[in-house]
Parts: structure tokens; sequence; C-alpha cells
């Protein structure tokens, strides 16, 4: 299968640095394999915004969707242009923006490669996977552990729900909560920087999740309904979920945090409809620098 996976990620990061030397690269933490896992910083605002992507392996197309962006926010900053409307260098003169552009990399070479003859954990991947080299509906990182039920939010309340009870292609929150190196990264990197916003980006269903269990400010339902008339997405209330990242981080900060249903369709989304999903995402991560300006973040922050 064709994709963008680990190793194009990591050349095209380099390209960046070389080419904007604003760009700050930092390693979170490394994955069960031992890849490094990193995040990219521009900007250098005082209201604090974390985007992140492939958290789920077969949702890999939401790391060149998050690249793109990176990209040309980076070359709008560098010429001193807008873009789609905005003022970039004021932007980021009052928000810094720090991206996870592929959390779960393990996972996404699984997808896109299956299980190669020298492969570590080959063995047992093909058993949980039941002898099947196609790893296509693969969500889980390389111990079957699903990184989005990871997070100690509810995560007893999540896992007797799922009823999962072992380690295979989706759905099982592993023995307990950030028992994943992958999770473990993405919880200190948060608590390190303290956003005042997060998203995380995911397909499909072109949908936008905004609350937990009453955790979250007030203004983030108006915050929602902005990205969603922007995009033709749908602001859902969701109920009857745990343990996620945005989950966590509502619970943990009492602030705006959004996870983002990129596209329609079956996962992984084919490649063909890339163009279409970037207009559907840019608009709406353009926005969630847009609020760090006008104030509702650093409300956010305060409480």
């Amino acid at each position: 299968m064709e994709g963008y996976g680990y190793w194009t990620l990591g050349n095209e990061m380099a390209r960046l640095g070389r080419i904007y030397p604003f760009l700050r690269f930092e390693t979170i933490g490394y994955s069960v394999m031992g890849k490094s896992i990193p995040a990219i910083a521009i900007g250098h605002g005082s209201c604090r915004i974390h985007y992140n992507a492939s958290i789920h392996a077969n949702e890999w197309i939401t790391t060149p969707l998050l690249m793109q962006f990176l990209e040309e926010l980076s070359m709008a900053y560098a010429i001193g242009t807008a873009w789609r409307g905005w003022n970039i260098r004021r932007l980021l003169s009052e928000s810094t923006l720090w991206v996870v552009p592929m959390l779960n990399p393990d996972g996404v070479e699984l997808v896109l490669e299956g299980v190669t003859p020298e492969h570590p954990h080959g063995e047992t991947l093909l058993a949980w996977n039941g002898g099947s080299n196609d790893f296509r509906n693969w969500k889980a990182n390389i111990r079957g552990v699903d990184l989005n039920d990871q997070f100690p939010a509810h995560w007893e309340e999540e896992a007797a729900r799922r009823e999962v009870h072992g380690p295979g292609e989706r759905d099982y929150g592993g023995e307990a909560p950030l028992t994943e190196p992958e999770a473990v990264a993405i919880a200190a990197f948060t608590e390190c920087y303290s956003f005042d916003m997060v998203m995380a980006l995911h397909t499909q269903g072109q949908e936008i999740y905004w609350n937990y269990r009453d955790y979250e400010p007030p203004e983030s339902e108006m915050m929602a309904e902005q990205l969603a008339s922007l995009s033709g997405y749908k602001a859902v209330n969701l109920t009857d979920s745990d343990a996620g990242y945005k989950d966590w981080f509502i619970q943990q900060y009492r602030r705006p945090g959004f996870t983002i249903e990129i596209g329609s369709g079956v996962n992984p989304l084919p490649f063909e409809t890339y163009p279409a999903l970037y207009e559907e995402i840019a608009p709406i991560l353009l926005q969630g620098l847009a609020f760090g300006s006008r104030g509702y973040l650093q409300t956010s922050s305060q409480n």
C-alpha cells in the first residue's frame, strides 16, 4: 500500500528545517520499537496550541494533512503575506503552535508495509490479525493497544464498555492507563507545555467532538460551532466515550479540546480524496490559531 510513512515524515521535516530555520524541533518520546516521536513548533506567542495526528495507525492520512498545513503556514510566515484571509505573522505573534504529526509510527508502518520477514513482532502480529498480512484496519500500536483508549479519563468505564480483553487491531485500552510509551510521551508533552487548546486529528465522519462529561469550559461549544461552519462538519456533543486524549485534556485542564474526524468513508481513506480533505481541515486548523488571538483561550487558561 502506498502512503505517507515514518521515513517520509523524517525527510519532510529535514526539508522544512532547511527552508524555514525558525521552525523548532523536539523529540517527545519513543515508540515501542524505538522510533523517535517528533514535535515541531512555530510562532512565539504566549497562547500555546497543540495539534496531533496519527494516534490511530490506519488514520495515517492525517499526518500529511497536518504537515501540508505546517508548510503553507511556514511559507506565509516567512514571506509575510496573508494566507486564506489571515495575517499569519500576527497570529503567530500571539500564539505558538506545537504539532505532533505522527504519534503512532510503528502502527502506521504496519498498516502501510505489513509484517516484513525481519519484523521482531511479526509472528505475534499475524496471530492477532487472524493470520493475514493485510493490516489496513489496524488502529493500535505495535503491542495491539489502542492509544486513544489509554488516557486516565474514566479509563475503567471505557474498558468495560469496549469489552475487548486482549491485544488486537482496535479498541483494547491496555491493562491500565498510560502503559504504552507513545501515550506516555504525549501526556508528558502536554503536561510540560500546559496547552491552552488541543486538537486531535482523526478520520472519518466529518464531525467535531468538543465536550467531555461537562468538564469543558462554556466557550467550547461556541468554538466548535465556528469550526463546523467553516468546514461543513457537524459539532457533536458526544456521550458514552472515555479515555481518549481529548477527554483527558479537558478533564485535566478544563480547557477547550477537540477531536476532528476528517473526511467520510472507510479507513484508511483513499489518497485520491486528499485534496478535498485538505480543503476541509485547513480552515479548522487556521481558526484554531485565530482563537488564540481573540482572547478565548486566555480566558480558558485562567480557569
